[in-house]
C-alpha cells in the first residue's frame, strides 16, 4: 500500500519537535497543539504524494547528511547519561557499567554469527546492568512499585478551531519542523534499504513515499490523541545492521509487543530503571553505526565538489549550532530555538545549498511525447538539437540518439511486462553537467528497478528475455551511470552520457 516502507522502522517522540510543542502549549493550551499537530501532518501526506517533484531537493547528499546530523543532535545528551547515578553513587560504577555494556554488545557484534548475534544488544545491556547493581546503581524500587496490570491514564482535550492570531504564528514553525522529520525519515528509509539486503540495491522511492505517508498517520493519530508528534527513529537502522535482522515479521512482532507493554506497568518500569550508563554505552554503539550509514548514504551519491561542500559546510555548521558556539545571541532565539537542533539547522542549510545550485543550473531542455516507438523521430531530433547547442559533434549525437533509445525501448518491455499498457506520456529533459549530457526520462511506473537488473546482468540470464537483456547491455555501455528512481505513478531513470572522445580506454 502506500502506507508504510515495508521496513522495520520504529517511530517515537523527536527532540526537534519539544521546543515548538511547549509554545504552542504555553500560548494556546493542549487544545491548540493537537490542533497544529493534525493540520501540519496534512503537509506530510501531501510531500509524500509528491515527493517525485522534489527529487533534485531532497538528494541522498542531503538526506545522509541529515542522518549523519543526528549522531550531532544526540551524542550531548547521551554522554550526559554516561554520569547519572543516584546520590551518593560510585561514578567509578557508572565508567565500569558503560564499557561492560559497549565491550559486550562489541566483541558479539564482531565476532558471533548466528543466533547469537541477534541477542548482541540485549546481552550487552544484561551485562552492564550487573555491574551497575554491584555498585549500586540499579533502582529497583520503581520495578516493586509498578503494577503488573494497567491502563495508560489518557484526556483528550479537544481541538481548539477559531484559528485565531496565535495558530496563524505558530502553523508556519510546526510545518517547517514537520518538513524536518520528514527529511529524517526519507533518510531512515533511504539507510534502512541500504542495510537490510545483501546484495546491494537501488533505492526504491516507493518504500520513501510509504514511510513518509506513514509518518504523517502517526502525527495525524497523534494529534487526535492530543499528543506530541512523531517520527521515525535512526537507531532502527543501527539495529538492524548490528543484528542483521530485517524481516517485515519482526517490525509486525515489536508493534504487538509495544501495544502489550502499554498494559504492562511492571515492564515498563524494568526498562525505564535500566541504568543511565548502560542506556548511554547502548546509544553510542548505535549512534556509531547510525553515523557510518549516513557517510555511506552521502558517499554512494557520488562526492565531487559540490556534495563535498554541501555535506561538509551543512554538517559542521549543524554542529555548531548544537554545541551554541555560533552567534548564540542571534541563534539561540530563532523561531523558538529550533536552530539550535543541529540536526534542523544542518538539514536547512543543506536543503538552502541544494536549491541554491538547481536555481543557478542552466535551463534544462525539455520535450513531452507519447510513450511508444512512435515517438523516437521526435526524441532524436531533439537530442541532435541538444548535442548541437552543447558544442558536440555527431559522435556523441548518435551516442545519445542510441541511449535514449535503448532507455525508452527498455522501459517500454517493463510497462509491457507489468501488464495491460494503458496510454501515457514521456517527459524527456536534458542538460550538460561538468562535459556530460544527463538524459531524465519521466514516465509511467514499471515493476523492476533497472540499476537492480543491469547490476545483475550475466547473473540471471535465464530469467530475462534476450531481447531485453541486449537492451540493458547496450544501455550500460553507451551510459556512464544509470540511475532509476521508482515512484508511485512515477518512473524517472535518469543516465549520464560521456562524449566519446572523453571516454577512458579499457
Amino acid at each position: 500500500g502506500r502506507i508504510g516502507a515495508g521496513y522495520v522502522l520504529m517511530m517515537g517522540t523527536s527532540g526537534a519537535f519539544i521546543a515548538i510543542c511547549v509554545t504552542a502549549l504555553a500560548q494556546g493550551g493542549p487544545a491548540m497543539l493537537a490542533t497544529l499537530v493534525v493540520i501540519s501532518s496534512l503537509f506530510q501526506f501531501a510531500l509524500s504524494n509528491r515527493l517525485s517533484l522534489l527529487r533534485r531537493i531532497l538528494t541522498p547528499t542531503v538526506a545522509g547528511t541529515v542522518i549523519m546530523l543526528i549522531a550531532v543532535t544526540v551524542m550531548p545528551i547521551v554522554f550526559d547519561m554516561l554520569t547519572e547515578v543516584p546520590e551518593g553513587g560510585p561514578v567509578s560504577g557508572a565508567a565500569l557499567s558503560a564499557v561492560a555494556t559497549i565491550v559486550v554488545i562489541v566483541a558479539i557484534g564482531l565476532k558471533a554469527t548466528g543466533t547469537l548475534r541477534l541477542w548482541a544488544p540485549v546481552i550487552g545491556i544484561v551485562a552492564g546492568t550487573v555491574v551497575a547493581a554491584f555498585f549500586g546503581l540499579y533502582d529497583t524500587s520503581l520495578i516493586a512499585e509498578a503494577a503488573w496490570f494497567g491502563v495508560p491514564a489518557s484526556a483528550w482535550p479537544g481541538f481548539d478551531l477559531s484559528f485565531g492570531p496565535t495558530f496563524w504564528a505558530l502553523l508556519p514553525a510546526f510545518v517547517f519542523v514537520t518538513l524536518v522529520g520528514a527529511i529524517e525519515t526519507i533518510g531512515d528509509s533511504v539507510a534502512i534499504q541500504r542495510v537490510s539486503w545483501r546484495r546491494n540495491r537501488a533505492v526504491d522511492f516507493r518504500t520513501v513515499q510509504g514511510a513518509v505517508a506513514a509518518d504523517g498517520m502517526g502525527n495525524l493519530l497523534s494529534g487526535l490523541a492530543g499528543t506530541v508528534p512523531n517520527t521515525t527513529y535512526s537507531s532502527s537502522v543501527s539495529v538492524t545492521e548490528l543484528t542483521g535482522v530485517a524481516a517485515r515479521s519482526v517490525g509486525v512482532a515489536a508493534g504487538a509487543v509495544f501495544i502489550v507493554m502499554a498494559f504492562l506497568p511492571k515492564v515498563l518500569a524494568t526498562i525505564l530503571a535500566i541504568p543511565g550508563p548502560v542506556a548511554a554505552a547502548y546509544i553510542t554503539v548505535l549512534i556509531s553505526m547510525l553515523f557510518v550509514v549516513g557517510m555511506r548514504i552521502v558517499i554512494q551519491d557520488g562526492i565531487d565538489h559540490r556534495n563535498s561542500l554541501i555535506a561538509g559546510v551543512s554538517f559542521w555548521i549543524g554542529a555548531g549550532l548544537q554545541s551554541g558556539v555560533i552567534f548564540p545571541e542571534y541563534f539561540s532565539e530563532f523561531a523558538g530555538g529550533l536552530l539550535q537542533n543541529g540536526m534542523t539547522g544542518g538539514g536547512l542549510i543543506a536543503i538552502l545549498l541544494t536549491l541554491f545550485i538547481e536555481l543557478t543550473e542552466p535551463r534544462r531542455r525539455r520535450i513531452e511525447v507519447e510513450f511508444d516507438t512512435s515517438a523516437l523521430p521526435t526524441i532524436r531530433e531533439f537530442l541532435a538539437d541538444f548535442a548541437s547547442a552543447s558544442g558536440w559533434d555527431a559522435a556523441m549525437g548518435r551516442r545519445l540518439d542510441a541511449a535514449s533509445e535503448e532507455t525508452l525501448l527498455t522501459l517500454l518491455a517493463q510497462d509491457q511486462a507489468g501488464g495491460e499498457p494503458q496510454k501515457r506520456r514521456l517527459l524527456v529533459v536534458a542538460h550538460k553537467h561538468s562535459g556530460e549530457a544527463i538524459l531524465d526520462f519521466v514516465a509511467a511506473p514499471g515493476t523492476a528497478n533497472l540499476e537492480d537488473r543491469i547490476a545483475l546482468l550475466g547473473e540471471q540470464a535465464a530469467a530475462t528475455s534476450i531481447e531485453r537483456e541486449v537492451s540493458l547491455r547496450l544501455l550500460r555501455h553507451l551510459a556512464s551511470s544509470v540511475r532509476h528512481q521508482q515512484y508511485h505513478d512515477t518512473d524517472i531513470v535518469t543516465i549520464r552520457v560521456t562524449p566519446p572522445e572523453t571516454v577512458p580506454a579499457g
